[in-house]
């Protein structure tokens, strides 16, 4: 009899540790441990490493099976941002404006950890307007993708270097908010004379409504070093998981190299991606002028960050200057450029 209640009790003993030692394998935010990571993109040419990363595999071979990724796709920053916050979002490709916003917003949330992807903007006017000098945009209507993002901000500066304000503060140039595909329909209809839109949007303006270009990607901001896409993670996410992330970045620069290096192979694979996101492939002519107006980089410009966040402020979208020093966080990143022989970001 007493042999049995040993037995009994040994078993129950048994199965609780088994049970145990499954309970373990759960995220408890440790590294050598199965996490799902969450990624998200847009599906745009500024987010190039992220498509052709997500096209090949090679994020999810990076991580290993243990990690797998989960792809989220939006069609906005604001979005992305709350998703962040809700914690759906650990990784993320976005523009450097709702970063910003989200960074002042959340006191810290999130981080940029890496850029994407420089310039990418150009300012067109109708077909049947050439504006040789930006002062004679005053008195004109243009459109943004939205108010608060990369292009409206942008925008806002050139009018503010030329002398000229927008209606709301006064000045002669209206500022309207439309997306992508309804600004090419305004300004094929002359209700708009001018727009200041991201790739390929420009590209598309110029070759199916023939659009005038005012200001090329080089002209927008500083030669071009302006970043129009970053990499972000949540702070948590960092703290918790940094050889997560340090996969991924690895990643990321690597993806970078292979897109600066193989352009015509990496533009298909961007267009195949985009295309299962989508259902909408570009055409060969606009994907190749889109990508000559674009630097894909892993440098976020910091000096850009930081000058749209001025730009943010001034224009009211953000209550007062904000102190930016922790919304970088290039630990990890420096880890792998100094690993691979390549220069540190500051």
């Amino acid at each position: 009899m007493k042999k049995k209640k040993f037995g009994l009790v040994a078993g129950l003993l048994l199965g609780i540790a088994v049970g145990m030692t499954g309970c373990s394998g759960t995220n408890t935010g440790k590294d050598n441990e199965s996490v799902k990571v969450r990624v998200a993109l847009f599906p745009n040419i500024t987010h190039s490493q992220a498509l052709v990363g997500k096209e090949e595999g090679r994020f999810e071979k990076a991580l290993g099976p243990a990690n797998p990724i989960e792809w989220k796709v939006f069609n906005a920053g604001p979005s992305e941002i709350e998703a962040l916050f809700a914690g759906e979002v650990d990784i993320g490709y976005i523009g450097p404006g709702p970063a910003i916003t989200g960074f002042v917003k959340s006191k810290g949330d999130l981080k940029i950890i890496a850029g994407a992807t420089d310039a990418g903007s150009i300012l067109v006017s109708r077909k049947d307007l050439v504006i040789n000098n930006v002062k004679e945009l005053s008195g004109k209507k243009i459109a943004v993708p939205q108010f608060g993002n990369t292009q409206d901000l942008s925008l806002r500066n050139i009018l503010l270097e030329n002398g000229l304000q927008d209606t709301t503060k006064g000045g002669t140039v209206e500022i309207r908010q439309a997306e992508n595909p309804d600004i090419k329909t305004l300004l094929d209809q002359g209700e708009i004379d001018a727009a200041l839109v991201p790739e390929p949007w420009g590209s598309r303006l110029i070759r199916e409504i023939k659009a005038n270009v005012v200001l090329d990607q080089n002209q927008v901001w500083r030669d071009g070093k302006y970043t129009t896409a970053v990499v972000i993670a949540r702070t948590e996410f960092i703290k918790e998981h940094p050889e997560l992330v340090e996969k991924f970045l690895r990643t990321h620069v690597e993806l970078t190299s292979y897109i600066n290096e193989n352009p015509a192979k990496a533009q298909e694979t961007v267009n195949a991606q985009i295309k299962a996101l989508t259902n909408k492939p570009l055409g060969n002519d606009i994907l190749a002028d889109s990508f000559k107006r674009l630097t894909v980089t892993y440098d976020p410009q910091k000096d850009s960050v930081i000058g749209f966040a001025r730009l943010s402020t001034a224009a009211g979208f953000i209550k007062s200057e904000q102190d930016l020093t922790n919304l970088f966080d290039f630990s990890i990143l420096n880890k792998v450029l100094k690993e691979k022989g390549l220069p540190e970001l500051q």
